[in-house]
């Protein structure tokens, strides 16, 4: 049990900036977070539900040159699913999406250190029946971890969507969202408080991302708060899925992941908690310098740990 098992969509980002498509990018919130991990030294299976079109092809490509195994099973949509991200003046990004989820089966992998879900994959039918089930399998083996990465796009029924969200939140070991999900989630509750009540309802750790306001994460020894590291911001995308990438590789690194481990990480001190944090925060810094969802090696991490900042948008990975 040194495996991460990742379960979710991946698809293709079309970029369009100023009224005009600037390229495409490998993209998914599961998909970035399998290959961030991957990048930075973790073993990583990664299921997913792509097409055996060329864009799927891209993606089976992208995910195993990171490293990270392609989960038999996961070829064999009709479609790659695709994304519109239309992006603003200050690099931020809507989206418009038109995705198949589905997944059938037990993945054919060993009983994983972590398994991780989150975005559409935990929402949208069929396929988030079958994640939920998953995650209710690897529970005795592995630390869950949950990113509900809200598409209100994609969401019809806002109500159902915010139950399944809650159930995962009460399941999950470690749950990680941003301002603008727990404000759409919980609308007039500030995030601190919502924070608060799902780690009361069954997380050891909740991480709140909060754009150029930094991030806070709150667990049973108290709350931390780490400031947003100083860069030049190309966009955000893929920003989220670096700080859970940069957030759980930093526990794994303290050996507080895996089922055995519970109880060790639900008692995480809060100066461990201010480290972990900032180690995502930095993850994060160095995928926003770079345009798309730029997830950053073990060198690029290293690199800019140490402040030796000339190795750090070199090292930061190949395009997706």
């Amino acid at each position: 049990m040194s495996r991460a098992l990742v379960i979710g969509e991946a698809l293709v980002d079309i970029v369009e900036r100023d009224g005009k498509i600037t390229g495409e990018h490998v993209g998914g919130s599961p998909l970035n977070v399998a290959v961030g991990l991957a990048r930075l030294g973790r073993d990583v299976d990664f299921l997913t539900h792509i097409g055996r079109d060329p864009r799927g092809r891209r993606i089976a490509d992208y995910v195993t040159a990171s490293g990270a195994s392609l989960v038999h099973g996961s070829v064999g949509a009709g479609r790659t699913p695709v994304a519109l991200a239309i992006l603003d003046s200050a690099g931020s990004a809507t989206y418009k999406f038109d995705i198949d989820w589905r997944l059938t089966g037990t993945p054919e992998v060993g009983p994983p250190l972590l398994a991780h879900t989150g975005s559409i994959a935990s929402i949208l039918d069929p396929g988030c029946l079958a994640v939920a089930a998953l995650l209710d399998t690897y529970r005795p083996s592995a630390t869950l971890s949950f990113d509900p990465n809200v598409r209100p796009a994609l969401i019809i029924d806002p109500g159902q969507a915010r139950e399944r969200i809650e159930r995962l939140v009460v399941k999950c070991d470690v749950v990680k969202a941003s301002d603008e999900d727990m404000r759409w989630l919980e609308p007039g509750t500030p995030p601190e408080e919502v924070a608060e009540r799902w780690l009361a309802a069954g997380p050891a750790v909740v991480a709140v991302t909060m754009g150029a306001d930094g991030a806070f994460a709150t667990c049973r020894a108290g709350s931390v708060r780490v400031a947003a590291r100083r860069v030049d911001v190309v966009d955000t995308v893929g920003a989220g899925d670096s700080f859970m990438t940069g957030l759980l590789d930093a526990l794994w690194s303290r050996q507080l992941l895996g089922a055995a481990r519970r109880a060790d990480l639900r008692a995480i001190a809060v100066d461990t908690l201010r480290d972990v944090l900032d180690s995502a925060v930095l993850n994060a810094a160095l995928t926003v310098v770079r345009p798309g969802a730029y997830l950053p090696d073990r060198a690029a991490r290293d690199a800019a740990a140490t402040g030796i900042a000339s190795r750090v948008v070199e090292s930061a990975g190949p395009q997706p």
